[in-house]
């Protein structure tokens, strides 16, 4: 049977602009790994949104999955942001193969 670890998968919404401070925060939290998605659309309180790239405001998603302790540094980097720019980000619990990958 193969083995696995337990790992947080973090996913983090955010404005294209801010994909730099954030895929930094990642790697100063001591996350080895990261990637980043297009999005195209979607919907939250304020209604439906569509990617804006001549007003600035097109979407990312940045995915990475790290230790619990990296987690929580990279959480505790965020949280000001997340407030002042609108991120969201959730974390869960994930079990991954080569758990030494993921940090």
């Amino acid at each position: 049977m193969i083995e696995t670890v337990t790992r947080k998968r973090i996913e983090i919404l955010t404005d294209k602009a801010l994909q730099k401070r954030v895929t930094d925060a990642i790697e100063k939290a001591g996350i080895i790994g990261w990637t980043v998605l297009p999005v195209s659309s979607g919907k939250g309180r304020e209604g439906v949104w569509r990617e804006e790239s001549v007003m600035g405001t097109d979407k990312v998603f940045v995915l990475t999955i790290a230790s619990e302790e990296n987690a929580q540094a990279l959480a505790e980097a965020l949280a000001p942001m997340l407030t002042n720019f609108g991120f969201l980000l959730s974390m869960w619990d994930v079990q991954v193969i080569r758990g030494e990958r993921f940090t």
